[in-house]
């Protein structure tokens, strides 16, 4: 028997394995068993031994999808006092090399089907955290697109797991069904800490083609999928669709959700989405409870959640999340005036409204056009308000002349770039209109469901 050393997830864990030692942990996409509770912390020991030539403190990336391996190999590194930092598959070769560095990565875990622990191609110096060492590093971008991490003791992490529990009603009679990637903020507290600290099994797949994913939601009989709008909008769009009786809980999250797609999801399957705002400094902020027909409406503050406005004479403002899974800070360069002290202030403007909050865009999304700022969660709504329009988003990008112009990416049917301009300026003002419309099949995402403005502008630059 191993010890806790004080870890509260490893804690956790203890009493979760003696409960559930035989119970199915893992399954694959056809509902067999690829782990059990004990044959989790088998794997973990293994992993143990394998990680002890590394001193504690170090920083071990892992890079291996959605591979059931994965509780093993941070309970791991959990027991070996040694700091985590997930790693998507999909990440680009250079972001890898720069977060390797960033970060003092001594050690990285990748593989697909077969785990290897793999030395970095040069050896990093070893971090000094003090008497505060982190968990958890999480990868994000920060204002420049530079990267950076965020730090996490396992007390932040376990308290994100409970607060998403608790808020959501989700318990051990659940199956989660996890397509999202465990490397990713969402999937890590959705699907990761659920399964070791309450004991919450876990259909895990790689597969993201939405017809496996919705074949592997019938075969598991999973109770709770978390998920992403672009996810069900293809589960709207796709004929002969299983029924899913088994599914009571559906969850939104990573970018908002269009009410469209909500009322087309509970036409065709019979259940409602569940919007769920968070952040990856933080966890989960608010959830909607009861779905409103409300674009970027994402409801209440979740249970261990407080919000307060930071200017409340305004309707519109960006807010202070206080909770006990809010982030130690950033690392390397701390930002104590947007995070730190148990405090969280996001990038997001909310509206708070009668049955909730509703996000109505980003403070750091504002385009200048000739000195007047421009939101563009404005321009969109009005976009959408236009017949023949199923989704809109609006970037800002360089004019000579302007500083910033506007443009917008638009899926629509039945419309003309002239007559959609046409609408815009019979209803916004001047400096608000589009100079350029363009019309696209979907609008683009990565795999974690959300559009970059930034990309887009580089994608479609001003004709010069």
């Amino acid at each position: 028997m191993r010890t806790a050393l004080g870890d509260p997830i490893l804690e956790a864990w203890e009493e979760t394995r003696e409960k559930n030692r035989r119970r199915a942990a893992i399954l694959d996409t056809e509902g067999k068993t690829a782990r059990t509770f004990s044959g989790i912390e088998e794997r973990a020991e293994h992993f143990a031994a394998e990680l002890k030539a590394i001193e504690p403190g170090n920083v071990v990336a892992i890079q291996i999808g959605n591979h059931p391996d994965w509780p093993s190999l941070f309970l791991a590194c959990l027991r070996r006092k040694l700091v985590v930092l997930p790693l998507e598959q999909t990440i680009a070769e250079e972001q890898r090399k720069s977060a390797f560095q960033i970060c003092n990565v001594v050690a990285a875990v990748s593989g697909g089907r077969n785990v290897q622990i793999l030395p970095p191609e040069k050896a990093a110096a070893t971090t000094n955290w003090g008497e505060d060492p982190p968990s958890l590093l999480k990868l994000t971008s920060g204002t420049t697109a530079a990267p950076r991490a965020i730090r996490f003791r396992s007390a932040q992490l376990l308290a994100d797991c409970e607060n998403i529990c608790e808020t959501m009603g989700i318990s051990q009679r659940d199956l989660n069904f996890g397509v999202i990637p465990i490397s990713h903020s969402y999937g890590f507290s959705n699907l990761l800490t659920p399964l070791i600290a309450r004991g919450i099994s876990l259909a895990l797949s790689n597969d993201r083609i939405p017809r496996a994913i919705i074949d592997g939601l019938a075969a598991t009989r999973a109770s709770v999928f978390p998920g992403m709008p672009v996810l069900y909008q293809s589960f709207c769009e796709m004929s002969e669709a299983p029924s899913l009786p088994d599914l009571r809980l559906c969850i939104s999250a990573g970018a908002p959700l269009p009410p469209e797609t909500a009322q087309a999801f509970s036409g065709k399957f019979g259940r409602e989405i569940h919007s769920f705002y968070g952040a990856s400094e933080c966890g989960g902020i608010c959830y909607v409870h009861k779905a409103q027909p409300v674009p970027g409406f994402v409801g209440q503050a979740m249970s261990g959640v407080e919000i307060e406005r930071v200017d409340p004479d305004n309707p519109v403002s960006l807010i202070r999340v206080r909770s006990r899974a809010v982030a130690a800070g950033y690392f390397p360069e701390p930002n104590e005036d947007k995070l730190g002290h148990g405090i969280f202030v996001p990038d997001d403007l909310l509206e708070k409204t009668q049955g909730g909050y509703r996000i109505v865009g980003r403070s750091s999304d504002l385009i200048n056009v000739a000195g007047k700022k421009v939101h563009p969660a404005e321009v969109e709504a009005e976009i959408l308000r236009c017949q023949g329009v199923r989704a809109a988003i609006v970037f800002g990008r360089e004019s000579e002349r302007r500083n910033e112009e506007i443009a917008a990416c638009v899926v629509a049917k039945g419309l003309s770039e002239r007559e959609l301009l046409a609408h815009c300026r019979a209803r916004l003002s001047s400096w608000q209109v589009p100079r350029r419309i363009y019309f696209v099949e979907a609008i683009p995402v990565n795999e974690r469901g959300k559009t970059s403005r930034r990309e887009l502008a580089r994608r479609y630059p001003a004709v010069r």
